[in-house]
């Protein structure tokens, strides 16, 4: 990754609401609220006491003016990017769209968030395609194991991957992965939920059929609305899993003929899913969305990087090197403690207000801009202090 400047904790933490003496380290679940979105989600809900002051065609251009900003985060392609309500919308259309016969594998990472799971289970179901878990040999990184498994399994037509592990932060390292599976001849479907906005996305260099993304967590907007990134050939050939008449082309008027179809409207808009024209979602989605591209998604990177990295070396100088997690991603990782430790640990951080994810015998961090090295420092010195 280039190297960028951090961004000052002083110009970053402004932007947020206040955390009433909380350190919030969960933005993995839930981003903290931006005052910009906050204050564009009360204007919207406002505005919308007066529905007769809307309009379809200000709604359209509200929506197409935040699907341009969610495209800057993709490859700057606002006909590539699809308006759905959830991160497993997405998927289910990617599942629903790619090919798969009897006997062919789909590849994923044993303990994937299910809503890349899920969908290709029943795809699987309905085709007789069989899933192809990927698990790691011990001290074993996730890309290398999933490079190991794509020599392996010779009938793998579709690879659906996250670029950051939800559950500890740890990255895989998608240009490596990305040559090897379309020399397979496999579709690469991506779930950017834990890293679109925190980190850069090459899609030009990936090459994926599918990307999917929540438009929460690091993008700092509303829940309800998300992003399908969808390939050319999709654009033109793709089926929507849902069939309402915004997607469809009918000119002016909104009486459809019963015996023809009308075709879709350009691009990855006949991915789009009904109900999403919506002041309130839009208006916070955009306030986000704005904030991350005005902060700049490397320079986000750089400075969450700090903030783990921090973590990282108050973990060794208490003597919990164990406790970390190897090869995580800049701005999410988890504390490992022994599992006999583990509620004594969040029981003793949740004593002194920081707030983190206790899950599968870990304790997620994920930092916004918040946050600060020192911060960290003091997340590792209650840790020891309880182990």
């Amino acid at each position: 990754m280039q190297a960028h400047a951090p961004l000052t904790r002083e110009d970053a933490a402004a932007a947020f609401l206040p955390f009433d003496g909380t350190l919030y380290l969960d933005c993995a679940a839930r981003a903290p609220r931006l005052r910009s979105v906050h204050a564009a989600g009360l204007a919207a809900l406002e505005a919308d006491a007066a529905p007769w002051m809307q309009s379809f065609d200000a709604l359209d251009e509200q929506a197409g003016a935040v699907r341009a900003l969610a495209a800057r985060l993709f490859d700057g392609d606002t006909d590539a990017v699809a308006l759905v309500p959830s991160a497993a919308f997405a998927l289910s259309t990617a599942a629903r769209n790619l090919p798969l016969a009897a006997g062919e594998a789909v590849l994923l990472l044993d303990g994937q968030f299910p809503s890349n799971l899920l969908p290709w289970q029943q795809r699987c179901l309905e085709t007789g395609a069989r899933i192809t878990p990927v698990r790691r040999a011990s001290g074993q990184s996730w890309t290398d194991a999933v490079l190991a498994m794509l020599d392996a399994e010779s009938r793998v037509r579709v690879v659906a991957l996250p670029q950051v592990r939800w559950d500890d932060g740890a990255l895989l390292d998608l240009d490596r992965i990305a040559p090897r599976v379309h020399a397979a001849g496999a579709a690469l479907v991506l779930d950017l939920s834990q890293s679109l906005g925190a980190l850069p996305a090459d899609i030009a260099r990936w090459r994926p059929d599918f990307v999917a993304s929540v438009g929460y967590k690091w993008l700092l907007g509303p829940r309800g609305l998300a992003w399908l990134w969808a390939a050319p050939r999709w654009r033109a050939e793709g089926v929507a899993i849902e069939q309402h008449w915004s997607t469809r082309d009918a000119g002016d008027g909104w009486r459809f003929a019963v015996d023809a179809m009308p075709p879709s409207r350009r691009g990855a808009r006949r991915f789009d899913a009904g109900g999403l024209d919506e002041p309130l979602p839009l208006a916070m989605a955009g306030a986000g969305l704005e904030q991350v591209l005005a902060w700049g998604v490397p320079r986000i990177a750089a400075t969450l990087g700090a903030c783990t990295r921090a973590l990282d070396a108050a973990l060794d100088a208490n003597g919990l090197s164990a406790w970390k997690t190897p090869g995580h991603a800049p701005h999410l990782t988890a504390l490992r403690p022994p599992a006999e430790r583990l509620d004594a640990v969040f029981d003793a951080l949740r004593r002194e207000r920081i707030a983190c994810t206790r899950r599968h015998g870990l304790l997620r961090i994920a930092p916004h801009l918040h946050v600060a090295p020192d911060d960290m420092v003091r997340v590792a010195a209650v840790a020891a202090a309880a182990a």
